[in-house]
């Protein structure tokens, strides 16, 4: 079993979050702009339609974990691994599944928390590009609220409107995430439990502030509808070594 000695503690592998509450809403944006986004991870961003790639926005309040209580926000694109070719034309659904069945996973390209723990551990153990900021949650509305800011500058302010419920309660998915850190892109074998999911089409308002990261976003195309958000009361993870792709 892969150990590893962050702050003096030990994290044995794979490193468990037993209950999380998680919002995301994603969207598709051109594939051109977030090729250019992620071009430093050598990583192709997934065309889910013609021309057309998937950001997503999640904010995530961490309640039990190997990694303590925290509070984070993540832009993520869906990415293609080295070597899967291109996704055949067709509609929305079909390629995502292709995508899947490819093993296209999650690009973590910005993933802001607040504690020194896991801020620590995720760069160490997994190359996240995570980094300190004031992280905002507002979940115990019946409208979810995230609002980010980064060196005293707004990142954005992200809001949700919960949609309906949806099945899913305690199957286990598994993916693949990617992260880049130092010059090496990694992937991270991801298993996901939910329970409480509801979802809708749109259902997102989202203002953008003056950092870097909202002028990528909105290089991005962004503000604009949503094409889904999620969310999900209770989420149970598991994350397991990383190894380069």
């Amino acid at each position: 079993m892969a150990r590893h000695l962050i702050q003096g503690r030990e994290v044995t592998m794979p490193v468990r979050v037993r209950d999380v509450m998680v919002c995301s809403a994603s969207y598709l944006v051109r594939a051109d702009a977030a090729r250019a986004v992620i071009a430093y991870s050598h990583l192709d961003v997934a065309e889910v339609l013609p021309r057309k790639a998937l950001c997503t926005l999640v904010f995530a309040d961490y309640l039990d974990s190997d990694l303590d209580r925290y509070h984070e926000f993540g832009v993520a694109f869906l990415a293609r691994p080295p070597g899967s070719g291109h996704v055949p034309g067709g509609g929305l659904r079909a390629n995502l599944a292709e995508l899947r069945r490819t093993g296209a996973g999650a690009f973590v390209h910005w993933l802001p928390v607040d504690q020194g723990f896991t801020l620590e551990a995720g760069r160490a153990i997994w190359g996240f590009p995570k980094e300190l900021a004031d992280i905002d949650l507002r979940m115990s509305s019946p409208y979810k609220r995230c609002i980010v800011r980064k060196d005293g500058r707004l990142v954005l302010d992200l809001l949700i409107k919960p949609g309906v419920p949806v099945p899913g309660t305690g199957m286990v998915t598994a993916l693949d995430a990617y992260s880049h850190r130092d010059g090496v892109t990694r992937r991270i074998p991801w298993s996901l439990t939910p329970r409480g999911i509801r979802a809708r089409p749109g259902g997102a308002l989202i203002r953008l502030g003056n950092h870097p990261i909202a002028r990528e976003l909105s290089e991005l195309g962004l503000p604009k509808r949503a094409l889904v958000t999620s969310t999900i009361s209770h989420l149970a993870m598991s994350f397991g070594e990383a190894k380069e792709p």
